[in-house]
């Protein structure tokens, strides 16, 4: 499932002009096929994110025949569990440890999982700034997982994934999906989540899952109402 540069320009409400400008000027992911650009919609919606861009919603409902209900982020987060005191001093330590703490099914090679996000993050920082990261698998139909899982690790001592804002990491959001469908809905959640100052609140005080997970439930109630 890529998008052409009109569909990628729909989805961030730009012309398309501009969608090749970034191509070319400000190291939007995209592949040349024949001539013409063609874009990874898990891509171009982490580089917005990274970016502060605010995304159509309709991008994750884009040629993806997948009609399974949408979760919420607060389930989404209770599948994949809220951490405190997370171990590991640098980058491949802490994400193994990650994987360590999804509860994946036994079908599941955790080392594949391990590779998967390391190479992902090879191709650029998953780091959005502020301190937090949201690793992630690029494509997520190379893991079959029966519900989509978010992770939330606050770290024990900060870690550098290379952010555009120069900040070490620790907090990391770890996103692991059936579908890219599942996987672009819940980013899109997220990013409206972490654009909303009572959870930048909340994270920068002392780990506190209750508190975290009521937050989140309030401001998932006022996306009905806005755009994300």
């Amino acid at each position: 499932m890529l998008l052409e540069p009109s569909e990628a320009a729909q989805a961030l409400n730009v012309d398309e002009k501009t969608i090749v400008r970034w191509i070319r000027k400000d190291n939007l992911p995209a592949e040349s096929m024949h001539g013409d650009y063609r874009i990874n919609p898990v891509d171009l919606l982490e580089w917005a994110t990274e970016r502060g861009i605010k995304v159509n919603p309709a991008l994750y409902k884009m040629h993806d025949a997948d009609t399974r209900p949408l979760p919420t982020l607060c389930q989404a987060l209770q599948a994949g569990g809220i951490h405190c005191g997370f171990p590991g001093n640098d980058k491949e330590t802490v994400l193994r440890n990650v994987v360590a703490a999804l509860e994946l099914p036994p079908q599941i090679d955790p080392e594949f999982i391990l590779q998967v996000l390391l190479a992902r993050e090879a191709m650029g920082t998953t780091a959005v700034g502020d301190g937090i990261a949201i690793p992630h698998v690029r494509n997520p139909i190379l893991v079959q997982l029966p519900v989509p899982k978010i992770s939330l690790s606050f770290l024990a001592q900060p870690v550098d994934f290379g952010a555009l804002d120069g900040k070490p990491v620790q907090i990391l959001f770890t996103i692991i999906s059936p579908t890219i469908r599942m996987h672009l809905h819940l980013l899109s959640r997220l990013a409206y989540c972490l654009r909303d100052q009572r959870l930048r609140d909340i994270l920068g005080k002392q780990c506190n899952a209750r508190a975290i997970m009521d937050v989140i439930l309030e401001i998932e109630k006022d996306i009905g109402s806005a755009p994300l």
